[in-house]
């Protein structure tokens, strides 16, 4: 049975690239340390001819996805300051950073004004984990799990999306921010967990950079 953690912390955000785990850390993180969990709504009605490369549809689809997620983070800021813990397993800004990579100029200008309009209204989080990966990394996750879609995306394209968060994220100050290096992290074992959820209580202002046990060893194993 899990040790049960606390933290100084009510509204958590975890974030990285897809296959980076961060879905399974918010789950396992709020059975440790105790919580609601909410999740990034991933239907969106135009997805589908986003993937088929239809003339504007990147535009809809990136539409979509801010609403929608400006709407749940809205519900967020609604809730009683005395509420459980908060654990989503995305960042609201993490809209800009896909938008940045599939929208043309003149469709970020428009963005970017409706995004402003938006985010105003939102809270920031307490604590934000970013899940770092590799790109070769997220290569081979795809490869062994991913759906046909991710199967379908470009390796320039998810190069150039792990490029972008780490610049995201390299530049991040908006909240206090530990940053996991997560290529080997193995989120079934309880003391991977528990360091994260030990680690996350020792961040204050800056960034907080840790590289779990399990990323030393495979360094270890290569030498």
């Amino acid at each position: 049975m899990m040790i049960k953690a606390d933290l100084p912390f009510q509204h958590i955000a975890i974030e990285g690239v897809p296959k980076s785990q961060k879905t399974k850390l918010a789950q396992v993180l709020a059975s440790l340390v105790g919580g609601r969990v909410v999740l990034d709504r991933p239907d969106n009605p135009y997805l589908k001819e986003f993937y088929d490369e239809k003339e504007g549809a990147s535009f809809l689809t990136q539409l979509v996805f801010l609403i929608n997620r400006y709407h749940q983070q809205l519900k967020l800021s609604q809730r009683d300051l005395f509420e459980e813990r908060v654990i989503c397993d995305y960042l609201f800004e993490k809209d800009k950073i896909y938008a940045y990579q599939t929208l043309s100029d003149d469709e970020l200008v428009v963005y970017d004004r409706i995004y402003g309009i938006l985010t105003e209204r939102l809270p920031r989080p307490d604590l934000v984990i970013y899940l770092q990966i590799s790109h070769p990394t997220l290569l081979k996750r795809i490869a062994r799990d991913g759906n046909s879609v991710e199967k379908s995306i470009s390796e320039k394209y998810l190069g150039d999306l792990v490029e972008a968060f780490d610049y995201f994220f390299f530049n991040y100050q908006a909240a206090p921010l530990l940053v996991v290096k997560a290529d080997e992290l193995d989120l079934t074992k309880e003391e991977e967990i528990a360091d994260i959820a030990a680690k996350a209580g020792q961040v204050k202002k800056g960034p907080l950079y840790y590289v779990p046990e399990s990323y030393a060893h495979r360094d270890s194993r290569k030498k």
